[in-house]
């Protein structure tokens, strides 16, 4: 399997390691969200990478209580511009995601400003509070696999402390 050079040829933030003997790649694209698509070069280049089995985004929505999140084996970008950049960019919906809940949006407020404006103090510590799940989502996609992780994490009202 072919190292990732760091820096920006994607436009995106790569770096890799080991985590439980397997190998991760995480991919921050460093575009705007409706260009997220781009930075899955380096993965569309390897030929055993699966985006059904091998690919996880964790993306933002407003559409999921802050403190929340669900994650699901595929499906429609629902609005998402990131989920549809890279949608597009896969040729299919058939790839994780793990939405991460900041919503729900002010009636009044813009959407891309509400997505983009810094947290309140206690919003942060809502975020601080949920980290450890969120990182125990990923860890059991990664170890028992998409059904196991959504059986596990997808229980209604289920918000960290």
């Amino acid at each position: 399997m072919p190292k990732f050079r760091r820096g920006w040829r994607w436009r995106a933030r790569i770096t890799e390691d080991v985590v439980a003997g397997e190998r991760v790649v995480v991919i921050k694209p460093q575009t705007y969200m409706n260009r997220s698509g781009q930075a899955l070069g380096p993965l569309l280049k390897i030929d055993q990478f699966d985006p059904t089995h091998d690919l996880l985004v964790l993306v933002d929505d407003v559409a999921i209580p802050l403190g929340t999140s669900r994650i699901r084996a595929r499906g429609s970008p629902g609005g998402h511009n990131g989920l549809h950049s890279i949608a597009g960019r896969l040729q299919s919906d058939q790839y994780a995601r793990l939405r991460i809940g900041i919503g729900p949006r002010p009636p009044d407020a813009d959407q891309a400003d509400f997505v983009l404006s810094e947290f309140t103090d206690e919003e942060h510590r809502t975020i601080t509070n949920v980290m450890p799940r969120l990182a125990e989502t990923v860890e059991c996609w990664m170890k028992e696999g998409i059904e196991t992780a959504m059986n596990r994490f997808n229980t209604r009202g289920m918000q960290s402390e």
